[in-house]
């Protein structure tokens, strides 16, 4: 098609080409004869159900025809959200992003379709059409971007959440980004956003950043615990979050007892276990909340003897392996524990191992997202319990397995970007280098190749970042 070309110019040469008349073209695409005469002659616009008819009865690939629509029914004529609003949910469901991208900049032009934008954003956000809303959320993001509105935090938190994947240098970007909108949103919005901040600080081990916000989602749970079930009347409450309110509170606890794990300090993390294993003040009695008291309680159970393993007590293993046998979702997590302490306590674990190996075999294609994890914490875990089997292993002079799971955390690491595992893999290698076949060589030297474009390619990123 010529650029300068109409629909209407199309139809009509389609139905010339064809050698049908008018009435036979309606009868094939449900169209009123009329109404395309009509359309032919420039005397109707053309709606997006007719629109889609029309490229169908012309035999075309859908889509095809939206192009032109932009030119011809949206930047030459006025405004009209009830053809617009339309037309982006289908060009959604086709992914034709170019076409949403021109429609929203035009719409853009008039503020006064913001508010209708970020609506359809956030119904698309719904139905998992990610790209497409992230388009309208960083449009409408753009045109607030000086002012303080709830609902521009709130497009900044879409974007966040859409941004997050297996680029960690990606995520920091997002987070770190995304971190200063947080007080904008509803106090509602906050706690689901400071839970995922924590969670995705988590998995880049900035226990700092997860500290802070753990204390700043809990005490903002805290105060809003009050208002709902202290003497705030009813009017008075404002939107509540996505979950029951306790188990903010909750989690909270749970995050800053993993930070004191990372540090060493188990004493104080069976401290912060203790705060959420009596749940006795909770006032909600649904049946998810129920339900949520049941999984804290199980929590409580399993880092109990998690933080004792971890403090050197060799006889709590096989009852936290017992419970691991019953709870599946937390195997990933226990496994990886154990095996730390037994390489920093020269434990001989090998009766868990066997014990596991099924299920050890099986994480390889299951640890993309393990029982309450975020995908990104599974990740991370997942290529730090591959490096400490292969410390294991290596120093146990099972060379070809060990090398066998060094190998593995390595590459699994090195699609993270920027895992610091990387660095404990290479230690681990060159430390038992004399150990390795030549294929084992050949393999990390081509891994290694890949971490050094990873690192060209994170500066490159970050230069256009500033």
């Amino acid at each position: 098609m010529k650029e300068t070309t109409t629909i209407r110019a199309e139809l009509e040469q389609y139905i010339r080409r064809e050698g049908i008349t008018i009435s036979k073209f309606g009868e094939n695409t449900g169209i009123n004869a009329g109404t395309i005469s009509a359309i032919i002659n420039g005397n109707r616009p053309i709606a997006m159900l007719l629109l889609d008819r029309i490229g169908a009865g012309m035999g075309l690939e859908e889509g095809s025809l939206y192009e032109l629509y932009i030119d011809e029914f949206i930047r030459n004529t006025a405004p009209n959200w009830r053809r617009v609003r339309p037309f982006l949910h289908r060009c959604a469901e086709l992914d034709k992003l170019d076409c949403i991208k021109q429609v929203v900049e035009f719409m853009m032009d008039y503020l006064i379709y913001a508010p209708a934008l970020f609506e359809t954003a956030e119904k698309l956000f719904g139905k998992g059409k990610h790209e497409a809303a992230a388009i309208i959320y960083r449009n409408v993001s753009d045109s607030e971007k000086y002012q303080h509105s709830e609902r521009l935090a709130l497009c900044q938190y879409r974007l966040f959440t859409i941004a997050i994947g297996d680029d960690q240098d990606e995520n920091l970007w997002a987070a770190t980004h995304f971190e200063s909108f947080v007080d904008r949103l509803s106090e509602a919005d906050q706690l689901e956003a400071l839970k995922d901040l924590a969670n995705t600080y988590a998995s880049l081990r900035r226990w700092d950043k997860v500290e802070w916000l753990a204390e700043k989602m809990g005490q903002k749970a805290k105060v809003q615990y009050e208002q709902k079930y202290g003497n705030t009347r009813r009017s008075e409450r404002g939107k509540e979050p996505k979950g029951p309110l306790f188990m903010y509170i909750v989690y909270s606890y749970v995050m800053r007892a993993g930070v004191w794990d990372e540090r060493g300090d188990y004493q104080k993390a069976l401290e912060y276990v203790s705060l959420y294993s009596d749940l006795s003040w909770v006032k909600e009695d649904t049946e998810e909340a129920r339900r949520l008291k049941a999984l804290c309680s199980n929590w409580a159970k399993a880092n109990g003897y998690l933080y004792q393993v971890m403090s050197g007590s060799l006889d709590v293993i096989p009852q936290y392996v017992d419970y691991l046998e019953k709870n599946e979702g937390e195997i990933l997590v226990g496994l990886h524990k154990i095996m730390v302490a037994a390489n920093r306590y020269d434990f001989n674990v090998d009766f868990v191992l066997q014990r596991f190996e099924n299920q050890i075999e099986a994480l390889a294609d299951q640890h993309v997202k393990v029982g309450t994890y975020t995908e990104q914490m599974s990740a991370d875990l997942y290529a730090r319990f591959l490096a400490e089997m292969a410390c294991y292993d290596l120093n146990k002079d099972r060379y070809t397995k060990g090398m066998k799971f060094l190998l593995e955390s390595l590459s699994y690491s090195v699609m993270l970007n920027g895992n610091p595992v990387t660095i404990k893999c290479v230690g681990l290698f060159e430390k038992y280098r004399h150990t390795a076949s030549s294929e084992d060589k050949k393999e990390y030297k081509n891994l290694l190749g890949e971490v050094e474009y990873i690192h060209d390619k994170k500066d490159h990123f970050y230069s256009a970042r500033i």
